[in-house]
Order: structure tokens, then C-alpha cells, then sequence
């Protein structure tokens, strides 16, 4: 049983749509395909993965630095203890192997691809979804059978008006969301504010959205914009600073009484741990957010939340970033708080499995799907073909 081959690709996410900070104009992501000699219903063994959005495809760490590692390492030493599948925390250990302490940012995305695509075989050698394999391993074989999700959205788009933000909310709540969120904080706060406001008109009241900063404002700038929607009751403020500015989050949260969220950008479990001891974060009032493909993957997120556990946060503080099917599996499996999407933007990587309904703010997983599930996307697998050059 071994790897045979892994294929990588700097894949488009472009663009013209901005948060407060960037634009996308010319986003990449990794995608990746691991391939192995393992065959299962005459077909070969693939496990696809790809790293979320907002940050860079680094194609040349995947070639130079970590896919070496990956050919060098003994194929038995890739395997679990009973030698029938691959092991996704052995390959991580060897894709790992080397690497100094600290530094999170780049390599964190490439470990995360790779990181999907092996826990995606690791499931269909098993032939079973991946969020049963994470219940039945970590949680005691419990699961929820339908997961509250969220749609990402509110971006500022050239020409852009109130009114299409108006018409894309109520979008949302016409496929079955309830709650939504959408960007602030790059126009004046009495724009953002007659922004939010409308939304919160189309969604019913301010606990059905959320708001997005993407780390734009100051301590100043985020006391500011909190105080006036304090009285709005929303679903949660996100990332008002600098993720790694752990001194503005607490001091914000000492002013700010309703829910903080943030984590996106953090990549190890040592810094999510850093946020919650200094970072003021309420483990019954705020939520933590950390993207699977952009953190090292799925396993480093087992480490993370079992971190959270030793500092008294509860998994159902968690609600994974990215709005990809990992975090799907992760929420169902380990019972997250839920997860977001991307049904409007970030095609075709955004979203679940396409015959998948929102109802209520909820969907169900596949039960007879192995993997992770990206199969049952047919655009999303054709573009990591053509990609890949896999056709």
C-alpha cells in the first residue's frame, strides 16, 4: 500500500469582489490529488484536497519542500496500526518532519491541501464518509444529523448598492439560511451602518447576521463601530482586529458585550491556544473559527480542539472558516457548533454537495458517500481535473 503519485496546481479564485482589507482580483488556492495503488470498486484510490480562500497558492513549497518528503519516507511508515490504510497523522508527521517550531503562515496551507486529500482516502479505503470515521474515532460514535450553516457573503462589489445587497440576503433566506453574514469596514461607519441595516430588514432581526472585518480597524476604530451596533443584537462581530493582536480583542471584549468571533487566521493550535488565554475570548458568548485547509488540515484541528477542551471551551464553540465540505464532515462528526458556506462566491470550491437542501438554517450529510464527498460537486471535481490535467 503506498502513495504513487501526487498531483498539485496554482488554481484561480479570481474575482472583482473586496472585504475591508483585499480584493480578489487575483486569488489562487493549491489543489491537490494524491493518488495511491489501492483500488476500491475497480476504480483507483484519489484523495482531493485544495487550501480555502483568501490566501495564496504556494505551489513551489508543495514541489520543493514537502512532496520530497512525502517520496523519501518509508511507504509502511505512512500506514496505521493496522497496516490496511494510509495514516493521516503519520504523512502529516513526515510532511512535517524538519521544520522548526513557530513561523505558521504559508506552509500551513500546503500541509492543509495535502491534509484533505489523505483524510479523503483515508475514508474511502475505509468505504465510509468522513464525518462517520471522525465520530466513530472521536467523539464516542456521536454525531449530529444536521449541522446549522451560514452563508458567507455581503462582499463590496464595484457598483454595488444597497439595494442588490438587499436582494442577495433575501437570497439566502429564500434557499433555506437563516443566519447570514456579510463584510464591513471598508467605507465610512454611516455607510456600513445603513448597510447593516438593510440586511437586517431582509433577514427579520440583527441575531440572524453577522458582520466580517477581516482584521481591518484599530482598537479605536473597533470600539467605535461596536458601540454603535451594540444595540443591534447580531449574531457575532468578526475578526475587528489583527488575528494575532490578542491585547485589541480583549480590550475590545471589555467594552463589546455580545459575541466576538474570530480565529480564521490562525494556523496552529499553540496560537489558538495563545488566543484563548490572552486574547479576553468568553467561552460561553463568542465563537472560534479556524479554517481546516488553511491551519495544517484536519489534523492539526483535532489537536486544536482538544486543546480548547483543557481551557474549558466546548466544541460547539467552534464553527469552522472556509464554507467547504471538511468542515461540513467536521461539524456532523465532532459536533461543532456548525459551519460556514459559500453558495454565491468562491466557485465552484464554495458550498456542499449540490442536491444538498438548507432547511431552517440546517443541512444533512450524504450517509453512503465515502470520503469527504467532493464527488458529489460534478463542477467542482471537473475543475480540479482540468486543473490537475487529469481529464
Amino acid at each position: 500500500m503506498k502513495i504513487t503519485k501526487v498531483r498539485h496546481a496554482s488554481a484561480p479564485l479570481a474575482s472583482r469582489m473586496s472585504n475591508a482589507i483585499i480584493n480578489f482580483a487575483a486569488m489562487t488556492t493549491n489543489v491537490v490529488a494524491v493518488e495511491t495503488d489501492m483500488v476500491r470498486n475497480g476504480e483507483p484510490v484519489i484523495g482531493y484536497g485544495f487550501s480555502s480562500n483568501g490566501r495564496y497558492a504556494q505551489p513551489g513549497l508543495l514541489a520543493s519542500r514537502f512532496l520530497p518528503r512525502l517520496d523519501e519516507a518509508d511507504p509502511a511508515s505512512l500506514l496505521d496500526e493496522t497496516g490496511e490504510n494510509f495514516s493521516p497523522q503519520a504523512i502529516w508527521a513526515a510532511l512535517m518532519s524538519n521544520e522548526k517550531p513557530g513561523g505558521h503562515g504559508e506552509r500551513s496551507y500546503c500541509i492543509g491541501a495535502l491534509d484533505m486529500a489523505v483524510w479523503d482516502i483515508h475514508a474511502k479505503i475505509a468505504e465510509q464518509p468522513l464525518w462517520k470515521i471522525l465520530s466513530e474515532r472521536y467523539n464516542n460514535g456521536a454525531y449530529d444529523d444536521k449541522v446549522l450553516v451560514y452563508p458567507g457573503g455581503g462582499y463590496y462589489n464595484p457598483g454595488k448598492d444597497i439595494e442588490t445587497l438587499r436582494g442577495e440576503m433575501r437570497g439566502y433566506r429564500e434557499q433555506g439560511y437563516k443566519i447570514c453574514k456579510m463584510k464591513v469596514g471598508a467605507v465610512p461607519l454611516g455607510e456600513d451602518m445603513a448597510r447593516i441595516e438593510a440586511a437586517i430588514d431582509e433577514l427579520g432581526s440583527g441575531e440572524n447576521l453577522a458582520i466580517d472585518v477581516n482584521g481591518g480597524f484599530s482598537l479605536e476604530q473597533a470600539v467605535e463601530f461596536g458601540k454603535a451596533i451594540e444595540p443591534l443584537g447580531l449574531a457575532w462581530y468578526e475578526e475587528p482586529g489583527d488575528p494575532l493582536d490578542y491585547h485589541l480583542n480583549a480590550e475590545l471584549i471589555q467594552t463589546y458585550p455580545h459575541a466576538i468571533a474570530t480565529g480564521e487566521n490562525l494556523f496552529s493550535h499553540q496560537d489558538m491556544n495563545n488566543l484563548l488565554r490572552f486574547g479576553g475570548m468568553r467561552s460561553e458568548t463568542d465563537w472560534l473559527q479556524p479554517d481546516p485547509s488553511l491551519c495544517y488540515g484536519l489534523t492539526e484541528n483535532l489537536v486544536m480542539l482538544d486543546e480548547a477542551a483543557r481551557l474549558g471551551w466546548s466544541r460547539r464553540r467552534f464553527l469552522p472558516h472556509g464554507g467547504h465540505q471538511i468542515g461540513l464532515n467536521m461539524a456532523a462528526g465532532l459536533q461543532l457548533g456548525g459551519t460556514e458556506t459559500y453558495p454565491g462566491v468562491f466557485q465552484p470550491y464554495g458550498g456542499f454537495a449540490d442536491d444538498t437542501p438548507v432547511v431552517d438554517g440546517y443541512v444533512t450529510l450524504p450517509a453512503d458517500q465515502p470520503g469527504i464527498g467532493l464527488e458529489l460537486k460534478p463542477k467542482l471535481m471537473d475543475e480540479i481535473c482540468k486543473q490537475l490535467e487529469m481529464a
